[in-house]
């Protein structure tokens, strides 16, 4: 069973916090997982060549 009177503009107010920072959350997740592929890698660079000693 539902409530008898609901204020819908009122319960939109109240729960428009809430909705924004679900909102976010989703766009910063979504963002992570589209964009870090395109990072680059840690081992991108070579490794150091080694010093051979000379007489």
């Amino acid at each position: 069973m539902s409530a008898p009177d609901t204020n819908i503009e009122k319960q939109t107010r109240r729960h428009s916090p809430a909705l924004l920072g679900i909102g976010t959350v989703v766009v910063a997740i979504l963002a992570f997982i589209l964009l870090a592929p395109l990072a680059p890698d840690d081992d991108a660079t070579p490794p150091p060549v080694a010093a051979t000693e000379t007489n």
